[in-house]
């Protein structure tokens, strides 16, 4: 199947698809976040991504369906880290009848070749600590643990 996939950047006519795709990408999150609103709920400025040049949103594309996105944005680091910008990924997502494929693995890899052209020389992402399916693929790409978000409700 991987062979069979193409790897392109994202253009404005594939906005509704994408628009579609974020919103599977807030329903997998769901169950790992109860402070995500009720919908609707948009995560991302799609369209100015697309034409963002600090950006890169790429799709994956099996006989001219999209059934993979993920996106690079370069990000301005905290000023006590030894990097001044870095690249940071989102939107990472795989149609179900895709998924397993190595369709992520691919984009993951077109996006770090941006980001390095870009000079970047760091890459993050953000995972909720509980997708464990998510954690695997991103290990399998190559990344590291570093950090984990820690939050406490204020109570009723």
């Amino acid at each position: 199947m991987v062979k069979e996939i193409v790897i392109r950047k994202a253009v404005s006519t594939d906005l509704e698809v994408l628009l579609t795709m974020e919103q599977g990408v807030i329903t997998a999150e769901r169950p790992f976040d109860p402070t995500i609103k009720d919908n609707p709920v948009q995560y991302y400025d799609l369209k100015d991504l697309i034409v963002n040049p600090k950006a890169l949103v790429l799709v994956a594309l099996h006989k001219e369906k999209v059934v993979s996105c993920g996106y690079a944005l370069e990000k301005v680091a905290r000023p006590y880290l030894s990097h001044d910008t870095y690249a940071y990924l989102g939107f990472m997502f795989t149609l179900p009848d895709y998924r397993g494929q190595g369709i992520n693995k691919l984009i993951i890899e077109r996006l770090k070749e941006w980001a390095y052209s870009q000079d970047l020389s760091e890459i993050r992402l953000t995972v909720y600590s509980e997708n464990d399916t998510a954690i695997r693929a991103y290990v399998k790409a190559g990344f590291k643990s570093h950090m984990i978000t820690m939050r406490i409700p204020k109570e009723e």
